[in-house]
């Protein structure tokens, strides 16, 4: 007859209490390890924000002095046309233009917007449609 022999996990040797206190640790160590990454992620992330709020902070600030140099440039542009002409009618000379140019922007703009909407993607419908039509012919 076959004896069955004691298994070392059974037998509770201390092969068995090894073992399972190796996989607990291995276990231990692998949630360790997802949490470092976790933190390593969430820091990386922290710094690239930082970075990128920081960007965006300069960008508005050479925007504004943007426009402030446009405005001193228009000034400019109106003084000049003050040494020949009368102040009021520089200024208003330079104010009409910039009436003009707002205006053109303004109507291109609308222009452009009523072409792209309503937002509807025609070249994806039509393939549908096409596809559809395809396979009821094909079918039929």
């Amino acid at each position: 007859m076959l004896s069955l022999q004691a298994s070392p996990l059974r037998s509770g040797s201390t092969g068995g209490v090894t073992l399972t206190r190796t996989a607990e640790s291995v276990a231990r160590h692998g949630r360790r390890l997802v949490q470092l990454e976790l933190e390593l992620a969430a820091l990386e992330v922290k710094r690239k924000v930082a970075a990128l709020g920081l960007g965006v902070v300069m960008l508005v600030a050479g925007a504004a002095l943007a426009l402030f140099a446009l405005a001193f440039a228009l000034a400019a542009g109106a003084a000049g046309l003050a040494t020949f002409l009368p102040t009021w009618l520089a200024l208003l000379l330079v104010a009409a233009g910039l009436l003009v140019l707002a205006a053109a922007l303004t109507a291109a703009g609308i222009a452009r917007v009523r072409k792209g909407s309503p937002p509807v993607p025609e070249l994806a419908l039509l393939e549908a449609k096409l596809t559809a039509e395809t396979l009821k012919n094909g079918a039929g």
